[in-house]
């Protein structure tokens, strides 16, 4: 038997990327409610039919495969639809933080080579400063009419809906720049390709504790990272719910109303909802499962968040690098009894292969703290336009992650810090993490940040900032002591500082550049 004569061999074990796990999602059931959002309720068909519309006036302005695209908005329908049609497009998608500054987007834009600008009219201001800086930027489309740019929903609306194809894309093409948070420096464009989104695709619905009943709560950016799991709730049979943005009032409210059964928070997020006013009074009965990530959570607060709401919490971690799912920390292993257990990332997933080295490349002994190392069909294709880096992050035949973590006897992972927020005081290494766990133990600290600042004793002496929970009292003595009895003298902090908030990263994260630039603002160098 012989085949097709028109077959190509490369198509013969194509595999299906993101454009098509969207397209087998929006048609497997058009009628089935899927994205609740301000007060709509859409169908996969009427997803289906909005993202023909704008996939089709992407086409007729120019965007086709590979073109870089970006999306600045707050959460609304529209993004839905034009995240899809940049799909059915082939086109090369950047995605923008709606929180962040004018230089940052204008540095990414620049970066990305960007060419069209999709934004909400609220964001006008905002595109205009960018065309106005970047040249390169040759079309602004806009959610509506706009002082600046085409309404892209007019145009959109001229189209008739038809059949959505999937592109012919290579696997190693790049489907997305996502770009590095730059809190140890000039963000980096990371090269997502189609077969990296893919494979992490493949792991999140196959590897996470979904419900079975699966209502999901998005209440982070559309544009950024909330949209990732649009695909896996789909492809699952659930449904949809998306909130603006994040606001612990307004989660409890909708988790209460929507019985929703997932949502995924970051841990800041976690600890906003758990001192909520209201969370004692709020029905919380149909969660299920609560998926966090992004940053190291404090286990003290695990520890509560479990007891509160029971086993329901699932632990992720990737890094932009090698996307969302490395390791995980299933729900029956969330022990409230086991506080190692609680400071543990978990264990790797089986798509992908694990190991811990040192400085020389070289497996450490078993106990011992090495950087996380990963090979597999999720790890970036590199960094855009930075050889070196690449170079260096791609060291021995690995990607190297920067975390610094310790393999117990059980075969956990605990991750003990970043590599670049290691403090090296009196010339011993103090590891962060370490220290913001011991502080965060303690019955009056809501949160707490630690970083090196210059000493001339010390080379850096190890500061905490430290948040008290509302109407209890602590001493910097007693937390000095805490640190000095639980991990030793030279991780005691010398300073410690009460403060109302942690500064925090656009997504979230405990943003350490900020609380360092209180200190060095005249060294030659910031550490991290």
């Amino acid at each position: 038997m012989t085949g097709h004569p028109n077959s190509a061999p490369a198509d013969l074990y194509r595999g299906s990327y993101f454009p098509d796990l969207l397209l087998a999602a929006l048609t497997r059931d058009p009628a089935r409610p899927a994205i609740y959002l301000d007060d709509q309720v859409l169908t996969l068909g009427q997803l289906a039919e909005r993202t023909s519309q704008y996939a089709q006036a992407y086409a007729a302005r120019g965007v086709t495969v590979g073109s870089g695209v970006a999306v600045l908005s707050s959460n609304r329908p529209e993004v839905l639809y034009a995240m899809g049609a940049y799909l059915m497009s082939g086109a090369r998608n950047t995605p923008l933080h709606p929180l962040g500054s004018l230089d940052d987007h204008a540095y990414v834009l620049r970066d990305a080579e960007i060419e069209t600008l999709v934004f909400d009219p609220s964001f006008a201001p905002r595109a205009a400063a960018l065309r106005e800086r970047l040249p390169g930027l040759t079309r602004l489309l806009s959610f509506g009419p706009s002082e600046v740019g085409e309404d892209l929903l007019a145009l959109a609306a001229t189209f008739e809906p038809g059949p959505l194809v999937a592109p012919a894309v290579d696997p190693e093409s790049i489907s997305a720049l996502a770009y590095t948070g730059g809190t140890t420096g000039t963000p980096k464009g990371v090269m997502a390709t189609y077969r990296g989104s893919a494979a992490m695709a493949h792991i999140l619905i196959s590897e996470w504790q979904w419900p079975a009943d699966l209502r999901h709560l998005v209440c982070t950016p559309l544009s950024h990272a909330g949209s990732s799991f649009i695909i896996p709730v789909l492809h699952r049979g659930g449904s949809v719910v998306v909130l603006p943005k994040f606001d612990a009032g307004a989660v409890l409210a909708a988790v209460e109303r929507y019985r929703i059964t997932s949502l995924f928070l970051v841990p800041s997020m976690i600890y906003a909802i758990l001192d909520h006013p209201r969370f004692a009074d709020t029905d919380l009965s149909s969660l299920e499962t609560v998926f966090y990530g992004a940053s190291a959570i404090s286990p003290a607060r695990l520890r509560e968040a479990v007891a509160k709401l029971g086993r329901v919490f699932f632990q992720f971690y990737g890094q932009t690098e090698a996307p969302q799912t490395l390791f995980v920390l299933r729900k029956e292993e969330h022990d409230p009894d086991n506080p190692a257990r609680l400071a543990s990332c978990g264990r790797p997933v089986p798509w992908v292969h694990v190991a811990l080295l040192d400085d020389a490349g070289e497996p450490v002994p078993p106990g011992q703290p090495g950087e996380i190392c990963v090979r597999g069909p999720l790890v970036m294709k590199g960094y855009w336009k930075k050889p070196e880096a690449t170079a260096e992050a791609f060291a021995g035949g690995w990607l190297h992650t920067g975390d610094v973590a310790r393999q117990g006897p059980d075969g956990f992972y605990t991750i003990v810090d970043r590599r670049k927020d290691m403090i090296v005081s009196g010339g011993f290494n103090v590891f962060p993490r370490e220290i913001e766990d011991v502080l965060s133990a303690h019955p009056a600290v809501a949160a707490a940040a630690v970083i090196g600042v210059p000493d001339p004793k010390w080379g850096e002496a190890v500061t905490a900032v430290v948040i008290r929970r509302p109407g209890v009292e602590v001493t910097a003595g007693e937390l000095q002591a805490l640190v000095k009895d639980r991990k030793g003298p030279h991780y005691a902090p010398k300073h410690v500082e009460f403060a109302e908030a942690v500064p925090l990263t656009p997504v979230g994260k405990p943003d350490k550049v900020a609380l360092r630039a209180r200190y060095w603002p005249a060294a030659d160098r910031q550490i991290g």
